[in-house]
């Protein structure tokens, strides 16, 4: 696997840095938004669960858009270049928010930045390695992802001990946000063997193969019970993890991802996507089911969220390989747009319900919820979504396109 990863290309390690920046910035924040939130704004889980709905649904719609007009022009850059620039100048403007509805607007900007960037990046970075290749490359970008996810919360929860206000951390932010642009406007694409499209832009499912849209519906019963990353960060303030911890307590299970990531996506490439997802479906119900069923803070709280790094890093670029896998290359912009905007915008309800279920009935309920949805999703995945051998069919090794 070392040897597979000396041998990646520029683009793969530029993307990669890309993100580290970039997460950097936005982790700083991330996990101080339920207190600025609950603190500041004087808002609670219902509002949490509007918000980041709303936010990740709006993403999902230009994920779809932007992965069209790549397959479509083959340029990726200048919609990574954008992307990350409204994101950049959106964070910011967090320290001069004054009431929920707000903070909502400037949530909504940021994904904007997100939708617009992220199914190019995606095909990008396929674009960029042979077959054989993309699970430890896809490894390899969601490592130096939860790179940059540690970095964040740990300068957050410095400065919080520090002293510095929250309004300061925010305004701050610009800093990291504007070197991930300079990055992003030198990212050079490989030269495209696919001519440009001169159909007219095709929105639908009609060429992509059974066993995506099936794999669709997998990832939409999963997402439904996916939840704002957010809720889990509220429910350790609950059980009575401090405030200045937060960010360590999230820096931790970005510290599990980041070290699992490349091994158990390179993995992939050589045992199958399926296995990987099936042990991360099954990681994150169990995850659920511990944190609701917890009544106070205690070691094993830490426990669990390092298992919650686990699933973070069996899934998060193996199911991206997968897309690349099984999705004709001539739509591959497309495919990843699909898969974005489905798993994108069941967050919508997933956060909605779950901030709902939350508030209403209990902690337990929300999370029994959730703990339910994936073990379907992995009862589906294994034993409907694909129906040849897996380990034959889905394996990368023998560098076929699928």
């Amino acid at each position: 696997m070392l040897k597979t990863i000396r041998q990646l290309p520029r683009t793969v390690w530029l993307i990669g840095l890309i993100s580290l920046v970039n997460d950097s910035s936005s982790e700083m924040l991330y996990p101080l938004i339920p207190l600025y939130l609950s603190s500041v704004l004087m808002a609670g889980p219902r509002a949490l669960g509007i918000i980041e709905g709303i936010a990740e649904a709006t993403a999902s719609l230009l994920k779809l858009f932007s992965g069209v007009v790549v397959d479509r022009t083959r340029h990726s850059k200048p919609w990574v270049v954008v992307g990350y620039g409204l994101a950049a100048f959106g964070r910011p403007l967090i320290a001069f928010v004054t009431s929920w509805p707000g903070l909502l607007l400037i949530r909504f900007a940021d994904r904007i930045g997100k939708g617009l960037r992220s199914s190019p990046r995606d095909a990008l970075l396929a674009g960029s390695v042979d077959a054989e290749q993309r699970g430890v490359a896809f490894g390899i970008h969601r490592a130096m992802d939860n790179a940059g996810a540690v970095v964040g919360p740990l300068v957050a929860s410095a400065l919080l001990a520090a002293g510095m206000a929250l309004h300061d951390i925010f305004l701050w932010s610009v800093v990291p946000a504007l070197l991930c642009v300079g990055l992003a406007l030198s990212i050079h694409e490989p030269r495209d063997r696919q001519p440009v499209s001169t159909t007219p832009f095709q929105w639908n499912l009609r060429d992509m193969p059974d066993s995506f849209k099936r794999y669709l519906v997998v990832v939409a019963i999963f997402t439904l019970g996916n939840s704002s990353n957010m809720f889990l960060l509220l429910r350790a303030k609950e059980l009575g993890v401090s405030e200045a911890s937060i960010p360590l307590l999230w820096a931790a299970v970005s510290l599990v991802a980041m070290l699992f990531s490349t091994p158990l996506a390179g993995l992939s490439d050589k045992v199958g996507r399926i296995p990987l997802l099936l042990g991360g479906y099954v990681a994150y119900g169990l995850f659920y089911a511990g944190l609701g069923l917890m009544t106070h803070d205690g070691s094993v709280l830490f426990v669990l969220f390092g298992f919650y790094g686990l699933f973070m890093a069996a899934t998060e670029g193996v199911e991206k390989a997968l897309v690349a896998d099984i999705a004709p290359v001539e739509l591959r912009g497309t495919a990843f747009g699909w898969f974005n905007l489905t798993a994108g915008l069941f967050l919508l309800p997933a956060s909605v319900v779950f901030g709902w279920l939350y508030q209403a009935f209990s902690p337990l309920v929300a999370f029994g919820f959730s703990t339910g949805c994936s073990l379907t999703a992995a009862l589906l995945l294994w034993s409907w979504a694909f129906r040849m051998k897996l380990r034959d069919a889905y394996q990368t090794a023998d560098g076929a396109d699928h």
